[in-house]
């Protein structure tokens, strides 16, 4: 199995305007693919902008909506996939804070809704997914994902690594003070976990909140990132190999090491 070359694009995009986004995101597609990347990933919500009000429920769309049609004819153009936030309607009307992966075929692979919204803006707006655990496979590689305040629950990623993550996607919008948990808490996840973590984040003040960028790629085998962005745009180029996640997790024991009996 050959790595996965992985692009984590850091950037906030426009608020409010799903075609310049997707003229950005395409754009970003572009650069990514000429870089060799099979993955482009974007930020939490990146469709439609974070701090927008009343327009995430304007805005949003199913799964299978407009805007994902779009996006897998970009995903077929230039031969990548793409993993993005954005708005979801579902059936009932309710709003779902998602991410969706579309394959290189423009396929849609995978649908996840945040589990654990944060504070009281995005209870206010969404409604809470109930399903844990989303993966699809792509290039050798499990792939899991998370939203921002999901991967703060060590619960949330040990479940995906016991059911077989090996690269837990993670779109988010972490703020202002909490940069500790793009420095810290995510390498520590991928450690303990033994998966890499793609934590991707936005950038600069939207309304009352201030992105912090950091973006990063975190591996099984501990210490710093295996690649960190800055405070700005920035399109961040990183390889998840499975082997390294089969060697490390033969080596670090976590996993077969638990006494689940026990907690």
């Amino acid at each position: 199995m050959t790595p996965l070359r992985t692009a984590l694009f850091q950037s906030s995009g426009e608020l409010s305007d799903v075609e310049r986004n997707i003229e950005i995101l395409d754009a970003a597609a572009r650069r990514a693919a000429g870089a060799g990347a099979g993955l482009l990933i974007a930020p939490e919500m990146f469709l439609t902008g974070y701090a927008i009000g009343d327009d995430i429920h304007r805005l949003a769309e199913p799964a299978d909506g407009p805007s994902a049609q779009r996006l897998a004819e970009v995903a077929v153009a230039h031969g990548v996939a793409l993993a993005y936030g954005y708005p979801e309607r579902g059936a009932g009307g309710e709003t779902y804070n998602a991410v969706q992966l579309i394959g290189p075929d423009g396929q849609r692979l995978a649908n996840y809704r945040k589990t654990h919204l944060f504070g009281g803006f995005e209870r206010k707006y969404f409604t809470p997914g109930d399903t844990a655990v989303v993966q699809a496979d792509l290039h050798g590689l499990r792939l899991g994902f998370l939203i921002c305040y999901d991967v703060e629950f060590p619960e949330n990623v040990r479940a995906h690594a016991l059911a077989g993550t090996d690269l837990l996607v993670v779109p988010t919008a972490q703020m202002h003070p909490f940069e500790f948990v793009a420095e810290s808490l995510v390498p520590t996840r991928a450690w303990e976990s033994q998966l890499y973590v793609a934590y991707v984040n936005r950038h600069g003040v939207e309304g009352e909140f201030e992105f912090v960028g950091l973006s990063c790629l975190a591996g099984p085998e501990g210490g710093a990132a295996l690649a960190r962005a800055g405070r700005g745009e920035e399109l961040l180029l990183a390889d998840a190999d499975p082997e390294v996640v089969r060697a490390s997790r033969a080596a670090n024991p976590y996993l077969a090491d638990r006494r689940p009996e026990l907690y």
